[in-house]
């Protein structure tokens, strides 16, 4: 299964928060591609870095994450992609 993803944060946002969004302490990176799974079931995620968005004053870092698992059922792809998805949420107020 392949998930493409638009995401408006800095890579040191995304380096900090990528292990509790995939249930790890320690995820594997090499040539920028991080991997990491449990028994049959492996992912890749691939960070590439876009265009900066402006509005206005305000510029936003953004970066395309593609994912790929291997291994998952889709009961698991959709518990792997909501724990993902609530990593990298952030709370306003």
């Amino acid at each position: 299964m392949q998930i493409s993803l638009e995401m408006s944060l800095s890579q040191e946002d995304f380096l900090r928060l990528l292990p509790s969004a995939v249930d790890q302490v320690v995820v594997a990176e090499q040539d920028g591609v991080f991997r990491g799974g449990d028994g049959p079931r492996h992912w890749e995620i691939r960070l590439q870095e876009l265009e900066n968005r402006r509005l206005g004053s305000v510029v936003l870092p953004c970066h395309r994450i593609d994912i790929r698992l291997e291994g998952h059922s889709e009961d698991e792809a959709a518990t792997f992609m909501a724990r993902f998805h609530r990593g990298f949420q952030r709370g306003g107020g």
